[in-house]
């Protein structure tokens, strides 16, 4: 059950929000009172979430926002802070992901960099407008959406270098904006059922074995994850990494079935 007066008078952005993780913890923050800000470089569909959460009964407005444009990061804060009279909270969840080539080396300059500029630099671009906001609340707080793919491989070499850079960005601005009353960590998590996994159960049923709680992720399982780090309940955690992957990078499942002996339960 949710605490629908956690996150009260809270103004909240959130990038990458049009579905998916990010939708699903637009709809968390609002149902915890918050005010929300779905932002989308998609700014129809992020409308179309708005509107959803708002035919709740949920105070959620939306906007248009590349995190690749400066100025459109700037915007979407400016906007935030206009309609809620300050932003406490920044969630990033924009990200970029190419699929890699049979060959590494015929991996293209501009996927590469299409990835990171979206997944880490958008990132940065949207702390850097925010702290000013963040700071002036005196309860602010940044969750950045990782990945597993930042620590371990799984393919997608660009993606995933972008998201292990995100772990070391949380670590270097937690450390600075600290003193300024800003908390920033990071959410790391596993194979979540979105529309990227489309039309592909075949891959899904093969991958749920690898997770020793025998499911993959839904998106409300990262909101949640989120919404904690965001909340007054971790008020004496910053620059951390929650991995919330259902065990996968903690326990060799694969490697645990081929050695498994006759006794072992």
């Amino acid at each position: 059950m949710t605490d629908t007066t956690r996150f009260a008078g809270h103004g909240v952005l959130i990038t990458g929000a049009a579905r998916g993780i990010g939708a699903a913890t637009a709809r968390r923050f609002a149902e915890e009172g918050a005010r929300v800000l779905v932002t989308d470089v998609d700014g129809p569909e992020a409308e179309r979430t708005a509107a959803k959460l708002r035919g709740r009964g949920l105070a959620v407005q939306a906007s248009a926002c590349d995190v690749a444009d400066l100025a459109s990061v700037e915007a979407a804060v400016a906007r935030a802070v206009d309609a809620f009279g300050s932003l406490d909270v920044l969630v990033n969840s924009a990200a970029s992901c190419s699929p890699d080539t049979a060959l590494f080396e015929d991996g293209p300059d501009e996927a590469w960099a299409r990835d990171l500029d979206i997944t880490l630099t958008g990132t940065y671009r949207c702390c850097r407008a925010a702290l000013p906001q963040l700071a002036a609340t005196g309860r602010g707080a940044i969750v950045n959406i990782g990945s597993v793919n930042g620590l371990q491989d799984f393919g997608n070499h660009a993606y995933s270098a972008a998201k292990a850079g995100l772990g070391s960005l949380t670590r270097t601005l937690a450390g600075h904006a600290a003193a300024r009353g800003v908390r920033v960590n990071l959410v790391t998590p596993g194979t979540v059922r979105t529309s990227a996994w489309e039309g592909r159960e075949t891959e899904l049923d093969a991958i749920r074995p690898l997770y020793p709680l025998g499911r993959v992720g839904e998106p409300e399982d990262i909101a949640a994850a989120v919404a904690f780090l965001a909340s007054r309940d971790a008020a004496w955690i910053t620059g951390a990494g929650l991995t919330v992957d259902g065990g996968l990078t903690s326990v060799n499942t694969g490697f645990r079935t081929a050695v498994r002996s006759p006794g072992d339960a």
